[in-house]
């Protein structure tokens, strides 16, 4: 998905919220927003957002001077998802259609994205929770991971992806492997946070070698390529990845809440619509 005129004031509208909530001062919000101004500037209209995601990231972290800028709210995030884990994982086990009620709530943990500011309220997680999309694509998802001898599981942010666990869980810890970013950008979980969310401990973790708020190939290691293409099916979560492999013609399957009115639009779907979409098979 390429750059829209729509993204410019979205990313000035983060770049705002995400100053006032890392708490930088008046001189510090002018010096990032001159920064980002810079980079839209120059901004390759053909490529998909995530890519100016990833810039304006570098930009937050040099003003802050602090690599990681959101570490601390990932680290709440990852509390507060685990704490209510033991919950979700028994509403997934006494579910009348557990693998369902396993990507609801999966789906529902895409609400924890620093990328579109706040949204994430754990205290009322229960009444943020989608309703699932058309049952047959929820169905078609079921049937293409049963058919699937290799899954590679491309995770998303922090909390999420300890909302993703039951999900795995069900999917079967012998044949799939969770990639994550390798480096800190946004919310974007990265080997730290798999490791401080227990993920690392239950399944195959690696890192796809790139910080980007999504997953383009360009910028990964050649390992994580090459066990992106040797996947049987890859299920990956969240719009950025949404917006850097869906045009590419092989097994994925995504699943992503709609958070911005440009993807509204080339969907056809309202914002916050939950979305499980496969790719053509391969």
């Amino acid at each position: 998905m390429r750059f829209h005129p729509e993204c410019v004031p979205c990313f000035v509208n983060l770049a705002l919220d995400s100053s006032r909530e890392l708490g930088l001062d008046e001189a510090a919000q002018e010096e990032l927003l001159t920064r980002l101004l810079g980079i839209l500037r120059e901004v390759d209209w053909s490529r998909p957002p995530p890519l100016t995601g990833r810039a304006a990231h570098r930009a937050v972290a040099e003003v802050t001077g602090v690599d990681d800028p959101w570490r601390d709210a990932k680290a709440a995030d990852t509390e507060a998802a685990l704490a209510m884990l033991p919950a979700v994982e028994a509403r997934v086990a006494g579910a009348d259609d557990p693998f369902a009620e396993a990507v609801r709530f999966s789906l529902a943990g895409n609400i924890i994205d620093a990328g579109v500011g706040p949204g994430w309220d754990p205290a009322a997680f229960e009444q943020q929770l989608p309703e699932l999309p058309d049952p047959d694509a929820v169905r078609d998802l079921e049937l293409r991971i049963a058919g699937a001898g290799s899954i590679l599981f491309l995770a998303d942010n922090c909390g999420e992806i300890v909302l993703d666990r039951p999900l795995l869980d069900l999917i079967g810890r012998e044949r799939v492997t969770v990639a994550v970013r390798g480096g800190p950008i946004l919310n974007d979980a990265t080997l730290d946070d798999a490791r401080r969310s227990g993920l690392v401990d239950r399944y195959p973790v690696i890192s796809n070698g790139a910080a980007v708020p999504g997953t383009w190939l360009e910028d990964c290691s050649e390992d994580f390529v090459a066990r992106f293409e040797a996947a049987d099916l890859v299920i990956a979560k969240g719009q950025g990845n949404f917006e850097t492999l869906h045009h590419l013609d092989r097994a994925i399957a995504f699943l992503f809440l709609v958070k911005c009115p440009v993807l509204s639009k080339v969907l056809g779907l309202p914002v916050g619509t939950p979305v499980v979409r496969g790719n053509r098979p391969r």
